[in-house]
């Protein structure tokens, strides 16, 4: 089996939607089994941007707020946007310091991810910031945050509770968690 091709064929798109965030295409299609039907596909027009914040005493923050799309209260590490085409370490810093008011002397890229590509192309960069400084926090307009430093261990739990259930906080916090269990994070003092 070729793992580079593709067993779906376009046989046509069109546009339903675009906004300055998100576009929704419906593709006419061939799907591998040789069947028409159709495909949705939203695509991003920034970067997923996550910034794990660890302190030298291993404390994290993170951010709560109204999720419109759920419609329910979630509970996140630091996540915004970044222009395609931009250095998404760049919105790393300028997310951390509007949503935490923290600056970061050291970042470092925890992991890439695709958030759900079974409908869309959303893409994402995550980053560990330590050497941390308080500052005050920048939120947009768009945003109504609450706060907390809590202990990372504290963080991992509520992960495992499924009290954090976004995608890119659980994955940055269990990376975390392995490479700190591995004692393989750099820049960071590990307990023995």
């Amino acid at each position: 089996m070729d793992l580079n091709r593709n067993p779906w064929k376009i046989l046509g798109e069109k546009e339903i939607y675009s906004n300055p965030w998100i576009g929704l295409t419906e593709y006419s299609v061939l799907n591998p089994a040789g069947k028409e039907g159709i495909y949705g596909k939203v695509s991003f027009k920034n970067i997923a941007i996550g910034i794990l914040p660890l302190d030298s005493d291993l404390n994290t923050w993170l951010v709560g707020q109204y999720r419109f799309p759920l419609d329910q209260w979630s509970w996140e590490i630091p996540e915004g946007g970044g222009p395609l085409g931009t250095d998404p370490m760049d919105a790393a810093r300028r997310e951390l310091l509007e949503e935490t008011g923290l600056k970061a002397a050291h970042m470092q890229e925890l992991l890439r991810m695709h958030l759900s590509n079974s409908v869309s192309d959303e893409f994402s960069v995550t980053y560990l910031a330590t050497g941390l400084t308080q500052h005050m926090p920048q939120p947009e307009e768009t945003e109504e945050l609450v706060v907390k430093k809590v202990s990372f261990e504290e963080a991992v739990i509520q992960v495992m509770e499924g009290k954090i259930t976004d995608a890119i906080s659980v994955a940055a916090i269990l990376k975390a968690k392995f490479l700190l269990d591995k004692k393989q994070l750099p820049g960071i003092s590990q307990a023995s």
